[in-house]
């Protein structure tokens, strides 16, 4: 006689007991049934659950989708972008929500420490929160190849080149040696540390009294004029500038006696 579930499948007139066990089954099957039924008739699983803190995994892959494609605008093809999703606020009680979207605040970059904002589209009461990310971009980029103190004049030894995260801290890095040869550091660098525009001292492009050439661009147009410079030319920093016949602008020192007009 062979076994199947909980009751006999011989061909032999069951027992009451047998009977017992086979309703006692289909009960079971029934019971199961409603289960599933009902399973799928019930209401999609909250995107964020109340007073938890946590995010469905859908909406982090969906957070981290966008927080990719923001972060990578202007960036190398080769770099790696890292998503590090924080937690909400323990302290937040949010009623339970279907749909959240998530969005950038407006004017934020997506590098080292940063928030997405996220609002509940579907649910018992609408609410926006912020939720805290970290944004790692590796990329390679110049480092020290040894640790140098501060007034180091950069030479083609003292750089190597690395792998790093290039959005830990502020300060663009370089990827170029030609563009660090012969700066000078304002502060000292550690072995194996990028070296950032914030490390450099600054450069003086002309003196105050200095004949400059004054560049102004927009769209369609392109226009170099000469101008005595009225202070000193430091590299970044904005002069003001006068011209022949004595109107005065304000621009910002971007070379060897160049000036790129502030429209």
């Amino acid at each position: 006689m062979s076994q199947l579930g909980l009751y006999s499948c011989s061909s032999a007139t069951p027992s009451p007991a047998q009977w017992v066990g086979r309703r006692s089954w289909a009960r079971l099957l029934a019971g199961l049934l409603l289960l599933a039924l009902l399973g799928t008739a019930a209401p999609l699983q909250a995107q964020v659950q109340p007073g938890a803190g946590g995010l469905a995994p859908g909406l982090v892959s969906q957070v981290q989708e966008m927080i990719q494609a923001a972060a990578r605008i202007g960036m190398p093809a080769q770099a790696r972008v890292l998503v590090e999703i924080g937690q909400l606020d323990p302290r937040l009680k949010l009623a339970p929500c279907r749909q959240v979207q998530p969005y950038l605040p407006n004017g934020q970059q997506m590098w080292g420490r940063a928030r997405v904002g996220l609002r509940c589209m579907d649910g018992q009461a609408r609410w926006n929160v912020s939720l805290p990310v970290t944004v790692k971009v590796f990329a390679r980029a110049l480092v020290a190849t040894d640790p140098l103190p501060h007034g180091t004049v950069l030479t083609q030894d003292l750089l190597s080149a690395a792998e790093i995260d290039i959005a830990a801290e502020r300060g663009t890095v370089f990827t170029e040696v030609d563009s660090l040869l012969g700066r000078i550091l304002n502060q000292p660098i550690a072995a194996g540390e990028a070296v950032r525009s914030s490390d450099l001292k600054m450069r003086q492009w002309f003196a105050a009294g200095d004949t400059v050439m004054v560049l102004a661009s927009g769209p369609g147009f392109a226009v170099a004029s000469e101008g005595q410079a009225l202070s000193a030319g430091l590299e970044g920093q904005n002069v003001k500038i006068r011209f022949e016949n004595g109107r005065i602008a304000t621009g910002r020192a971007v070379g060897d006696r160049r000036v790129e007009l502030l429209l």
